[in-house]
């Protein structure tokens, strides 16, 4: 048997880490999942156990490189944005890798604002809303202030994904995904860093910018693959829809948040933009995206544990309720109150459980429209395609259709949309084959449907 030519990809997000293989048909064909519990840093806030997380990536190579089915070409790396991990200069890791929710010193927020053009000015420049841990050039400034000591140590602070992937080529990169990415650092204005970054001293911890698509030989003797720089999760899930999609689009990706990103949109933020948590992001081949965030992955898993409990039903009968286009009808014929939130609403108004789960799901799409609109406006776009939890909700799918009639809605199925970008990036690296057009299935949901 000839070993099959595969790529490894190493797709961390905050609680499950995998490892997949693909073939060059960008098939599945070798997966492994991981699971580590949390550690404490100096605070006794909870962040990622870095050294489980080294040795696991090690762990999951060997047990790879063993198997004679594959023969590994390249290796890439897709993992959450805005955590540094800060080296010393013989490259091991100085200090926890601190966790983006971790509260920021109000005053040491203030002081850095105050001393940088104020918080509208600034966040217009650097994309960023004003997010205290979660803008992780702010992780940088603090230590700066609160651990001068480690500050003096660090020789580089490396974002996530490139951190994995200096374990495996033993070269230390920065990356355009990861630094365009709401972490205060990027000056979307002048294209280049925020002079912030110069004047704190900053910009020599931070090692040197290469092109997403970049690949470096591993730091393993004998070892003829291929390792990619690595990606912020958020861009690399767009890549597949870049690379195969070319009239203007917007994907609502959705999960815990729900990000509706339109690759087609470089105007400036508005403060008004900014304040209602749009951000830009800088995409693989280094063009802003504009994008809207909401938490209604989040709402939504809340909001049916309350009905459910209300109703005395499993959480369960919620997975796949199907659209009941009467039931809609009758909750906007009601009268309208000011609410918008699920959660302010009162569960003795509804009849049934099947009723409410309607409505929940109409006030998020009520948001939804809101949200994806702010980067929607303005543009050429013709078409959003959804992936991720909400696009197997027909509730949300066929709303999503209503409320943009002038656009085409499609619910886009793909295995492992972050995986296959990072793989995607560098396809040249390892694929003989030409890029692949088939790899995103789409549903279509027209308003039609609704004229029964």
């Amino acid at each position: 048997m000839k070993a099959i030519p595969v790529i490894a990809i190493f797709d961390v997000g905050k609680t499950n880490k995998k490892l997949f293989l693909f073939d060059e048909n960008y098939k599945i064909v070798f997966e492994r999942s991981a699971r580590f519990t949390e550690t404490m840093d100096e605070d006794g806030d909870p962040c990622e156990n870095l050294e489980s997380l080294r040795l696991s990536v090690f762990d999951s190579l060997r047990e790879v490189f063993r198997n004679p089915a594959f023969e590994i070409k390249s290796i890439n790396f897709a993992t959450y944005g805005a955590s540094f991990v800060y080296l010393d200069e013989n490259g091991n890791p100085l200090a926890p890798l601190y966790n983006y929710l971790k509260a920021y010193p109000e005053e040491l927020k203030e002081q850095f604002y105050n001393t940088y053009g104020g918080k509208e000015e600034f966040s217009n420049r650097t994309a960023s809303p004003v997010l205290g841990s979660l803008n992780s050039g702010m992780q940088l400034y603090r230590i700066k202030y609160e651990k001068p000591e480690l500050f003096n140590r660090i020789k580089y602070a490396l974002h996530l994904p490139q951190y994995l992937s200096y374990l495996i080529s033993g070269e230390t990169y920065s990356d355009l995904t990861s630094i365009g990415c709401h972490t205060n650092l990027w000056d979307f204005t002048k294209n280049t860093y925020h002079e912030w970054v110069k004047k704190e001293g900053i910009f020599e911890k931070l090692a040197p910018i290469v092109p997403s698509n970049s690949v470096m030989p591993a730091a393993f003797p004998g070892n003829n693959y291929a390792v990619g720089a690595g990606f912020h999760d958020s861009s690399a899930a767009l890549v597949p829809y870049l690379v195969n999609f070319h009239e203007p689009f917007i994907l609502l990706s959705t999960g815990t948040w729900c990000i509706s990103f339109n690759p087609f949109n470089s105007s400036p933020l508005t403060a008004e933009e900014l304040e209602n948590d749009c951000l830009c992001y800088l995409q693989y081949e280094g063009k802003p995206v504009k994008a809207s965030r909401l938490f209604s992955g989040y709402e939504h898993e809340q909001q049916v544990k309350r009905i459910a409990a209300h109703f005395g039903t499993d959480i369960i009968t919620y997975r796949a309720v199907p659209y009941d286009v009467r039931i809609i009808e009758e909750l906007q014929l009601k009268a309208q109150t000011d609410i918008t939130s699920f959660g302010e609403r009162d569960l003795t108004d509804f009849a049934t459980d099947i009723i409410a789960y309607h409505q929940l799901v109409l006030d998020l799409v009520n948001q939804q429209y809101i949200a994806t609109n702010r980067v929607l406006k303005g543009t050429q776009v013709k078409r959003i395609f959804v992936d991720g939890g909400f696009s197997k909700n027909s509730i949300f799918m066929n709303l999503l259709a209503v409320v943009f009639p002038e656009l085409e809605v499609f619910a886009a199925f793909m295995a492992q949309a972050t995986a296959v970008g990072a793989a995607l990036a560098i396809h040249k690296s390892w694929n003989t084959k030409p890029l692949p057009n088939d790899i995103i299935e789409l549903k279509y949901y027209s308003v039609v449907q609704h004229q029964n």
